[in-house]
């Protein structure tokens, strides 16, 4: 990986701003990523965020921590966080703005135990298809204590294949619809695709319960979006 996101995330921090992301999917066009939202307080956060940081609890881990933005809130409400991301960028981000425990680490190498694991922002993204899912449940189970919690965002992307008759094109022999590879570039600069998963709900309760977790919805969001919480 060339790290592009991160060298975007530092720019900004840097002050050397001058353009933002261009992110575009398998299914999708080129969009722009703003990256002045990557590093929103509380108050700009959808409800779904705001949400999910309200119900942490205890010891938090956060996962994909990108600028620090929900770790920072923590951290100034008096909770012990963590923050990993696999983007050495964004972690010297998080760290320059005063995330205290910041480490540049995937999420299958973690190691502690926390009350809460949160995964936002899309957060089933980083389980890449929908046969790692097992694997990626089965891991973060073991980082929880008890009675810890892990929450999580996604969106049902199934919208995307309709047609104006109300339809679906999705090919049935086809991958699940949720597994899209995700293209990033920034200032003419394109990083390597990635595999990147969304989660329709009753796909990740599924999953969540033939590992032994619980999985409860907590919040819809205004665009096929959703909140859940995964607990033992």
């Amino acid at each position: 990986m060339k790290d592009i996101f991160g060298k975007a995330l530092l720019d900004y921090q840097n002050g050397n701003y001058t353009e933002d992301i261009i992110t575009a999917t398998s299914i999708s066009e080129d969009d722009i990523l703003p990256l002045d939202y990557l590093f929103r307080s509380y108050s700009d956060m959808p409800k779904l965020e705001q949400k999910a940081l309200q119900l942490a609890k205890g010891s938090v881990l956060d996962v994909g921590a990108g600028t620090g933005s929900h770790s920072l809130y923590l951290q100034g409400k008096g909770f012990s966080v963590k923050a990993i991301d696999s983007s050495e960028g964004a972690i010297t981000v998080c760290k320059l703005r005063g995330v205290q425990h910041a480490k540049l680490l995937p999420i299958l190498e973690e190691t502690e135990t926390f009350d809460t694991i949160l995964l936002l922002m899309n957060g089933t993204g980083i389980f890449q298809t929908l046969q790692e899912l097992p694997n990626y449940l089965k891991h973060l189970k073991t980082l929880l204590n008890p009675n810890g919690q892990i929450l999580i965002d996604s969106s049902d992307i199934k919208y995307m294949y309709q047609d104006e008759d109300g339809g679906y094109w999705h090919d049935a022999n086809a991958n699940y619809y949720g597994e899209l590879d995700y293209f990033l570039s920034y200032k003419n600069e394109k990083e390597i695709p990635l595999k990147w998963l969304y989660l329709d709900f009753n796909t990740l309760a599924i999953a969540a319960a033939s590992i032994g977790l619980t999985c409860e919805k907590i919040l819809d969001g205004e665009h096929f979006d959703y909140l859940a919480k995964l607990s033992v």
